[in-house]
């Protein structure tokens, strides 16, 4: 019964965050009440102050969940597997959609990119979202050290890879929002595999 208890917290934690998502896209930050939020998902506005402390903290908590998960799956993969096809995988499975997103589906893409756009540049949003890569980027060093046999203490290599690994979705994300990123030869899921592939390989020049 606790962890039913806990998947049930868990599962209303992740649907949350995806209607501040959802919502803010549609509407803009200042336009979205905890209210809203909070009936979006069937609960009560208390209950989303349980969760969250904020509307940016509530959007934030995605990425992170998201990348705590990469953490995971790069510790959990198979011994011998190559690491870099390893984290590949575990960070483009991110972007398949759960159950929250089928839920509350999101808008056509060129209006998600605009209303993307606009999210990302809030202050309050980017101060979460700084906050949040610096701790999943530690949690992935972390595991990369575990992985390799090296130390987060004293090597470069976990700390470069994890770096490397936001650098490249960071990219991504930035020519997909500003890139024409509503076309299909420019998703987000080609652009993150394309950044990946080229940073695997070294980044050779083009």
């Amino acid at each position: 019964m606790s962890g039913l208890r806990e998947r049930k917290k868990e599962a209303t934690r992740v649907a949350l965050s995806w209607a501040a998502i959802r919502l803010t896209v549609e509407r803009g930050l200042d336009d979205v009440r905890v209210e809203d939020i909070a009936e979006a998902v069937g609960v009560s506005p208390r209950t989303f102050n349980n969760y969250f402390s904020s509307k940016a903290e509530a959007i934030a908590f995605r990425h992170l969940q998201r990348s705590l998960r990469v953490a995971a799956e790069v510790r959990s993969a198979p011994e011998g597997e190559p690491l870099w096809e390893v984290v590949s995988q575990a960070v483009l499975r991110q972007l398949e959609p759960g159950p929250e997103v089928r839920d509350m589906p999101p808008q056509e893409p060129a209006d998600w990119a605009a209303g993307l756009r606009v999210m990302v540049a809030e202050p309050a949003l980017q101060a979460e979202m700084l906050r949040a890569g610096k701790v999943a980027e530690s949690e992935l060093a972390a595991a990369i050290a575990d992985r390799t046999g090296t130390s987060v203490d004293v090597d470069l290599y976990p700390r470069l890879v994890a770096a490397s690994v936001t650098a490249a979705n960071s990219a991504a994300l930035d020519l997909f929002l500003h890139g024409g990123g509503a076309a299909e030869s420019t998703s987000m899921e080609a652009l993150l595999k394309s950044a990946l592939t080229m940073v695997a390989a070294g980044l050779p020049t083009p």
